[in-house]
């Protein structure tokens, strides 16, 4: 099908861009395109007005600033993946951004998009509330800074104004921690019907620290905190890691649809954050 009609702009910073999401109540921002093209084309999505960010170099780049990582929203997915300083300090992004759709999603697409759409299905949001991300937000009233746990609020809602932009992500550094991303799908390329990040920090043999996220096990990424309380402090041994993530729908609110029921969701987290913790911990 084709787009309804649309005004395009193409602003090349930050405040420009601003001012025409004050200016056309309708825009809808274009970061890469990979989720809202198709919706244009299907006519699921009409908006008024369409605001590419492109254009706007500010927003892309990958940098080190002292005890974080500073990604910018309009980072293509493949420059995030290849980046040295995010494989050396938060590798769960390294090695979860790899799964993002096939290589021409990850050169077109970008991370701060993917985190924007908020869909439950994806990859990067789980991998954002593990690790504690924050989301920097321009607006009209200047910046603020909203945690990962807070910015995803529902199916493809978040912490975002109309008015506003996602400018950066920053991630505390997880230097020397072991890390894996696990997913479930049916075909190549395809959403997973249940994705876990997953990083740990080994002390000897025994797990000194855990993060543990879930995806699409409710409308919003989950951190899987029973899991994390009983694996700190235990051994990295298979017995141990299948204890604790028996835990890991513990909280959870599964939806069932056409590629499983709740129950199978809650099956496949239990599984995935087995394989995920021990792949992490390097004992899988």
């Amino acid at each position: 099908m084709i787009p309804a009609p649309f005004e395009y702009f193409a602003p090349a910073t930050i405040d420009e861009a601003l001012g025409l999401l004050r200016e056309h109540s309708d825009a809808k921002v274009l970061a890469g395109g990979q989720s809202l093209m198709p919706a244009l084309r299907l006519r699921l999505a009409a908006p008024d007005t369409i605001v590419d960010l492109a254009k706007i170099d500010e927003l892309r780049g990958v940098r080190d600033d002292g005890d974080v990582l500073v990604i910018g929203a309009m980072t293509p997915h493949s420059v995030v993946q290849s980046s040295p300083v995010v494989n050396e300090h938060a590798r769960l992004i390294s090695l979860a951004t790899a799964t993002v759709g096939d290589p021409q999603i990850r050169h077109r697409g970008t991370f701060g998009g993917s985190l924007a759409h908020a869909d439950p299905a994806a990859d990067l949001p789980a991998v954002a509330v593990a690790l504690d991300a924050s989301f920097v937000i321009a607006g009209p009233d200047g910046r603020r800074t909203v945690s990962a746990a807070d910015f995803f609020q529902g199916v493809f809602s978040t912490a975002l104004g109309e008015d506003e932009l996602l400018v950066e992500v920053r991630v505390p550094k997880y230097t020397g921690w072991g890390a894996h991303y696990e997913k479930f799908n049916r075909v190549a390329q395809a959403w997973s019907i249940v994705s876990v990040a997953a990083a740990v920090r080994l002390d000897g043999d025994s797990i000194a620290e855990a993060r543990v996220a879930l995806g699409n096990m409710g409308s919003t990424p989950v951190r899987a905190t029973a899991v994390e309380q009983a694996l700190v402090g235990g051994p990295a041994t298979a017995d141990a890691v299948r204890e604790a993530a028996a835990r890991a729908a513990d909280g959870t609110s599964p939806v069932t649809d056409l590629n499983g029921d709740a129950d199978y969701r809650r099956h496949l987290a239990t599984v995935l954050t087995r394989r995920a913790v021990l792949a992490a911990a390097g004992t899988a």
